[in-house]
């Protein structure tokens, strides 16, 4: 770790001139033509022309990436939304049928076998991936996709309510929900439900019409249904359905106890007869809400001094990104919700969206953004592009983890020592809760799927029964019935990115692990971190997880020993 620099350069380009910008396909097409028709005569050109295409696609990646980045940032801009729709429109359809030849033409190559098959293993296993998925017909499907699923950020980044006279968006007005203030907790969860409830016909239409086509893709491809499809799109070589489903149960059996005591000790603590939704955020009276900052330059200057006492490469990440101008954290309105880390592949240092709102949950979003952040940082000196297209289950491995090894160092938020033990209570019992909401929504995508002609009422009544097989039943919704019945309409991944969000499960297990590897030797632990994220996607998820000191395990034994090494140490707080 004493080696490493986040002063990155962005890559070179040896293919394409430096001033080039992605306007048109016209201005595309003599590039993907000459990739196309280019010899290739041994192993040194094969692996010359490897490098122009990679050069090729992480440009056009990063323009497009930027696209997507100006738009969230500012959904009432149409100009920036009608950039990103001609880029999906008007590019990548035409680029579709070049990259498929290009593919076929390297598999097809009598070299392939002369390349470094322990560097380029996972690359090629994706690359014939693509080839069996690759189909003529859905080529306009998947440019319609990805034009329909950002109508979610364009309905959603609307939503706003008022309270005591001003308007908040909701990620603003969420703080409001750990108020010891019970009538003001009840009346901000009302407002916020009803504001979503208004946009529940408009959701559920934009859903039933991405299930559709989806469907469409997956048919067209010659799958039984969209989850078969996507699981290999994702490339999970690694596991299957029935480990999901696996994980399922263990989640039942072994977190939602543990989820239900969590919620005992918060109705205990509010000394409250029954736990309503508007209470589980909530602090007693006379407690008031933890405020670990309360501006964005705040937070990443805090941010980058936590970074800094796990090592001075992980705040150094966040000082270049800040210097840049790669930072949009505070929520306003117009804006997309959610947040993410966008990887730039040319330029190196990436991007980080958020809707920070001076909360405690704030925190946890800008360290886990900052843990993906730093593996863009790792993973970019390899020599292809390609390569740094890492699983996302190791991804997520890499911001959870970062979430719970600066817990140590959130004596830079909280100066109060009584504040910090209840910051770290709250990321504890997080990392713990946050699991059957992973649980209902993957096992909800699989029903959606597997069922794709089901109607509005058949998918609220699964959903509805869904929820029920993984909720303690602690909390009382007597009258909120609507309320509940929409709740996965909040959640973004199911419009804009469907099927990614069992990862964030399998991710928590290894993070849940890489912290008890760090609890017993920190510098082991870090230095395990840095080198499997350095691999960036060159191994497959076993190897990437070895290379952690962790394993890639998430069956119920291996949950309950992880869920009972969490209690434990919530129990010492």
């Amino acid at each position: 770790m004493k080696n490493l620099s986040a002063d990155i350069k962005k890559t070179p380009r040896h293919f394409l001139p430096e001033d080039f910008k992605v306007t048109t396909w016209e201005a595309l097409q003599p590039y993907y033509d000459e990739l196309q028709q280019r010899p290739v005569n041994n192993v040194a050109e094969l692996e010359k022309w490897l490098k122009d295409i990679n050069e090729l696609e992480a440009v056009i990646s990063e323009d497009a990436c930027w696209r997507q980045i100006r738009m969230t940032c500012d959904t009432t801009d149409k100009s920036l939304e009608e950039a990103f729709a001609f880029f999906c429109m008007e590019i990548q359809p035409k680029m579709q049928p070049y990259a498929d030849a290009i593919n076929k033409k390297l598999l097809a190559s009598p070299y392939l076998k002369e390349l470094d098959q322990d560097l380029y293993k996972t690359y090629l296993r994706n690359v014939d991936k693509q080839v069996k998925l690759f189909r003529e017909e859905n080529i306009p499907l998947h440019a319609e996709l990805s034009v329909t699923a950002q109508q979610y950020g364009a309905i959603s980044g609307k939503q706003t309510v008022t309270v005591n006279g001003q308007e908040y968006t909701l990620q603003q007005a969420a703080k409001f929900l750990q108020s010891s203030d019970r009538a003001l907790r009840e009346e901000v969860f009302v407002k916020t439900c009803e504001r979503r409830l208004q946009d529940r016909e408009a959701l559920d239409k934009l859903y039933t019409e991405l299930v559709g086509k989806r469907d469409l893709v997956a048919k067209n491809a010659g799958y039984a249904n969209y989850r078969d499809y996507k699981f290999v799109e994702l490339g999970r070589f690694d596991y299957t359905k029935e480990d999901c489903f696996q994980f399922h149960d263990a989640v039942k059996s072994h977190i939602v106890p543990l989820v239900k005591d969590i919620l005992e000790h918060q109705r205990q603590k509010l000394e409250l007869d029954t736990l309503r939704p508007w209470d589980t955020d909530a602090e007693p009276a006379g407690i008031k809400p933890l405020e670990p900052f309360h501006t964005g330059d705040e937070l990443v200057d805090k941010a980058t001094k936590t970074f800094d006492e796990l090592g001075p490469f992980f705040g150094n990440c966040l000082r270049v990104m800040k210097q840049m101008k790669h930072l949009d954290l505070e929520s306003r309105k117009g804006k997309a919700p959610g947040g993410y880390n966008c990887p730039l592949a040319e330029t190196g240092v990436p991007f980080i969206f958020m809707n920070a709102a001076g909360q405690m949950r704030d925190l946890t979003t800008m360290v886990h953004e900052g843990g993906h952040a730093v593996h863009s940082f790792l993973a970019h000196n390899l020599p292809l592009a390609a390569f740094k297209e890492y699983p996302m289950e190791i991804a997520e491995v890499a911001s959870m983890s970062m979430e719970l090894f600066t817990m140590d160092h959130w004596h830079i938020f909280f100066d109060n020592e009584e504040e910090l033990r209840r910051a770290k209570r709250q990321q504890l019992e997080r990392s713990i809760t946050i699991f059957p909401w992973i649980a209902i929504i993957d096992k909800f995508q699989h029903w959606v799927y597997e069922n794709p002609n089901h109607s509005v009422e058949e998918r609220t009544a699964k959903w509805n029964e869904i929820q029920d097989e993984f909720s303690p039943n602690v909390v009382d919704w007597s009258g909120l019935e609507a309320f509940r019945a929409t709740a996965w309409q909040r959640q973004l991944h199911l419009f804009e990115v469907p099927f990614y969000y069992i990862e964030y499960g399998i991710a928590q297990l290894g993070a849940i692990a890489m912290w008890k590897q760090y609890k017993e030797n920190p510098q082991q632990a870090l230095d395990n971190y840095v080198a499997a994220l350095s691999l960036g996607g060159t191994k497959t998820l076993p190897e990437l997880y070895k290379a952690a000191g962790i394993k890639f395990d998430f069956s119920p034994a291996y949950v309950k020993d992880l869920a009972d090494f969490v209690k434990q140490e919530m129990d010492k707080l």
